[in-house]
């Protein structure tokens, strides 16, 4: 199946009722105008997971979740893009396209489905040529020199990729659509004078699944003294390396059984750990440990330990995991680390000592909190009142991301402890600290810019859209958001029927989807008075600003060049219409 035409997925999202969606998976309680629930997508006890019935889109203030129907078929139910629009369908009574849609320029699109078809070919062409390739040799002696078992490798489902520049393009017949849908999954480079090559070439190769099992990537170590050692695939569609985690949909039944993850560095790591009983271990993707690693690990285990070299850059390493941690760890959460012995990693420890000895060591990690001030308390002298007071100022920082509950005030008791401060008096500071901070935001967001309330009063109510005609203006208007405003304008001038979901959907991997995302639930007083008159008020002091723009150009170009005579007509153009709109009210544009 191609590509959707975008005007199914507006119909569809204008049909759909998201409070219906959600509220059959996870039961909501109408509060105000919108409806609210504890979050699905992660542990709390104050609901801060709201769903507007208007914009059709659900936020979670808690952990960031967002998105359309679509989006939370997606994550809740963990379907793929089609499968979630095939379920809205049904629930609209719509029948799903399936003829061969052409993306805008004429070209076919691959779509997820297109992509994962072509992964699971390569990964069937790579597990073949272990087996049967002339030069496959090299890699089955690698691996048993690491101590794989063929039983274990192919339970992994471990690949080869000969040496070569087309072995995979040509193994698998690829037609010319497939090799752009090889392309397209990072399997395949463009020539720079056409036509594509292995991106894969000398490498043992692991297949990368999602947490639902599906291929979306490869990871390469090369055989012999070739760079980089190892290799991933690049960032497509389908594979984000700060999203995904290696071997999580392998050890999902042992995360239930064990409640507890173990975070490694490498995919060795993760098959030596699983070979010697240890079957809980996942691992980044030569990327440091992001909160979406986090967040979705949270979601199957309440215990994280890293395991890390214990030199210099484990440390560092370490560090890096504990500061992405602090916002995500919450009491019935916990993170700790566990460091090696110097020189040796996971595959090799483990090798050495034998999966029980391993275990042992896991059921001794460190604690976050204690990794936490035993860290910085080597940056001071406790001895000293500037030392510890410096100590107060670095950890500040760190707990005021956190979650304010019981973990954190224990934190703060430690603190308190270790700095000599009275709890209560490091409480009020670190309290006057935040109280700052509010007010510099409150302070802010009273006087938010013309612009930024202006995109969420379109987005919002996109109804507004009709209210003005003219608005090429904001193709010269050098004010930040002036491209993101047209690009709204313009779509909702072609499509006025569309509403914030649909909105949000059309914009979904674009570089303003996360400026969307805050802009449509931002909740500011302007937004709720009379829209209409906001949004001439607005429209009206943008176009202000334009003329005084233009005019201070041209004027600026009059002292150090002079004009010539369409310049100058064009000044004095400006100058009387800028006379005639300060002189308007509130007509509509």
């Amino acid at each position: 199946m191609g590509r959707i035409p975008e005007k199914f997925i507006d119909d569809l999202l204008l049909r759909v009722d998201i409070v219906e969606l959600i509220d059959a998976r996870v039961p909501l309680r109408k509060m105000g105008k919108d409806y609210k629930a504890c979050c699905p997508f992660h542990e709390e006890k104050t609901p801060s997971f709201t769903v507007s019935v208007d914009k059709q889109f659900y936020h979670c203030f808690g952990c960031g979740a967002h998105g359309t129907a679509i989006g939370f078929l997606i994550e809740y139910e963990r379907m793929s893009f089609p499968e979630a629009l095939e379920e809205l369908a049904k629930r609209a009574g719509m029948t799903l396209p399936r003829g061969d849609f052409k993306a805008a320029d004429g070209k076919a699109e691959s779509d997820a489905t297109d992509l994962i078809g072509v992964l699971q070919q390569a990964n069937r062409f790579y597990q073949r040529q272990l087996r049967e390739h002339p030069q496959a040799q090299q890699a089955v002696d690698y691996l048993k020199k690491r101590g794989l078992s063929g039983a274990v490798a192919a339970d992994f489902g471990v690949g080869y990729a000969a040496d070569g520049w087309s072995n995979l393009l040509h193994g698998i017949n690829a037609t010319p659509a497939m090799q752009m849908a090889l392309f397209q999954a990072g399997l395949l480079v463009k020539k720079e004078g056409g036509g594509y090559y292995d991106r894969f070439r000398n490498r043992v190769m692991f297949p990368i699944h999602d947490y639902r099992g599906r291929i979306i990537g490869f990871g390469g170590r090369v055989l012999g003294q070739g760079e980089p050692k190892y290799l991933n695939s690049p960032e497509t569609p389908l594979f984000h390396k700060g999203r995904e985690l290696y071997g999580l949909f392998r050890a999902r039944d042992a995360l239930k059984r064990e409640q507890r993850a173990v975070v490694v560095e490498g995919y060795m790591d993760v098959i030596a750990l699983a070979q010697f009983g240890i079957d809980y271990a996942v691992a980044t993707l030569g990327t440091a440990t992001t909160r979406d690693h986090l967040e979705r690990l949270f979601r199957f285990v309440p215990d994280v330990i890293f395991c890390f070299d214990g030199d210099k850059a484990g440390r560092e390493a370490a560090w890096r995991a504990l500061q992405n941690a602090m916002p995500v760890v919450h009491a019935g959460r916990q993170v700790s680390f566990l460091f090696l012995p110097d020189g040796e990693d996971p595959d090799s420890l483990v090798r050495k000592e034998g999966g029980e000895a391993f275990a042992a060591r896991l059921r001794q990690p460190l604690p976050l909190p204690d990794f936490l001030f035993q860290t910085l308390g080597q940056e001071v002298d406790l001895n000293r009142l500037d030392g510890r007071a410096k100590l107060v100022e670095l950890a500040r920082p760190l707990l005021s991301k956190m979650t304010p509950d019981s973990l954190q005030q224990l934190m703060v008791a430690r603190l308190a402890e270790l700095s000599r401060l009275e709890p209560d008096k490091l409480m009020r500071l670190l309290e006057a600290k935040a109280a700052t901070k509010a007010a510099k935001s409150a302070k802010t967001a009273g006087d938010p810019s013309l612009m930024r309330t202006m995109l969420a009063l379109v987005l919002q109510n996109p109804a507004l859209a009709k209210r003005i005609s003219d608005f090429d203006f904001l193709v010269a208007l050098e004010l930040p958001g002036a491209d993101l405003l047209r690009e709204l304008l313009t779509l909702l001038q072609d499509q006025p029927e569309l509403n914030t979901a649909a909105i949000m959907e059309r914009f979904k991997d674009s570089k303003h989807q996360p400026t969307l995302v805050k802009l449509a639930i931002w909740d500011h007083p302007n937004l709720k008075q009379d829209i209409t008159v906001e949004f001439d008020d607005l429209l009206l002091e943008l176009r202000k600003g334009w003329y005084k723009q233009e005019i201070e150009r041209l004027n600026t170009k009059c002292r150090l060049m002079g004009l010539n005579a369409p310049e100058n007509a064009d000044l004095k153009r400006l100058l009387d219409e800028k006379r005639k709109l300060g002189r308007s009210s509130h007509t509509p544009p």
